[in-house]
């Protein structure tokens, strides 16, 4: 099976270390192209074997998938490119929320897929968020699911539901962080222990939370109360934090899914030169 990788950037260079170091591909099955071919070339140095091209119609050629890890604005450009080279048997997995499985299969002549992929598949774990387009048949889902679940757990979901599952599994390891790093920092400043070892000890608090969530078939309400005893310490740090972070999640909610509607009608307009509504 040959990939082609159309953008190199955080998200496209992610799954490309991902996809080499789990073994779901040899760097001579992928080619690679992007804006800057700098950046193909400098993959193709750190990976002998990858080949990078300057055209993004060389990375899709010959490929049975290609990836476009690309921004909203440059999906006009980049399928026009590609209309002429595609081919029906070929899939197509964008990545990008806000351009959407339709308006792909519009512009080209083969088979569409949507991935929302997270920077937890680097370590191959967490999940990949995939939605398929008409064309995809059985074999060509299976297919695409097999590679993928060599990074992570693939999905199947509503293409309606993007925005809020992007948020729990893209954008969520970010979300936590910023969590986590003032907890940290708090601690801190709060006591004088070292950030170093506070890291370290909060860092492996969260893998392992996260083990009970999963493996350990714990809800997080289930972990709270077998963390806390009425009146105790935790209980009453509890109570503080959810009263200070009440509300907080559902107005992220609300910021993500308003950049998305901007999002949405651009990329509209790019493509079809009309404002539209989603959601």
């Amino acid at each position: 099976m040959n990939v082609g990788f159309i953008g190199i950037g955080s998200m496209g260079s992610l799954l490309i270390d991902a996809f080499i170091g789990s073994g779901a591909l040899d760097p001579m099955q992928i080619t690679a192209s992007n804006r800057t071919f700098a950046k193909a070339e400098s993959m193709a140095h750190r990976y002998p074997g990858l080949r990078a091209v300057h055209a993004n119609k060389e990375a899709a050629a010959g490929s049975d998938i290609v990836f476009l890890c690309i921004k909203p604005h440059e999906y006009r450009t980049v399928i026009h490119d590609l209309q002429t080279v595609l081919q029906p048997h070929q899939i197509i997995v964008s990545i990008t929320s806000p351009v959407m499985i339709a308006q792909l299969e519009d512009w080209l002549p083969c088979k569409i897929a949507k991935v929302i992929p997270s920077i937890t598949n680097y370590v191959c774990c967490g999940a990949t968020l995939c939605m398929f387009g008409e064309r995809m048949e059985k074999a060509d889902r299976e297919r695409l699911n097999s590679l993928l679940a060599y990074i992570s757990e693939p999905l199947h979901i509503n293409e309606r539901h993007t925005r809020i599952v992007s948020d729990l599994s893209s954008c969520g390891p970010a979300f936590l962080a910023l969590v986590l790093q003032k907890f940290v920092d708090a601690a801190v400043e709060e006591t004088g222990i070292a950030r170093e070892e506070a890291l370290a000890i909060a860092s492996t608090m969260l893998t392992g939370t996260g083990h009970l969530l999963t493996e350990g078939g714990m809800t997080p309400e289930q972990l709270q109360a077998r963390v806390s005893v009425p009146g105790g310490i935790t209980a009453q740090a509890l109570t503080l934090l959810n009263s200070e972070i009440d509300g907080v999640f559902n107005a992220v909610i609300r910021t993500t899914h308003a950049k998305y509607r901007e999002d949405l009608a651009k990329v509209n307009v790019s493509l079809y030169g009309e404002e539209v509504n989603g959601s």
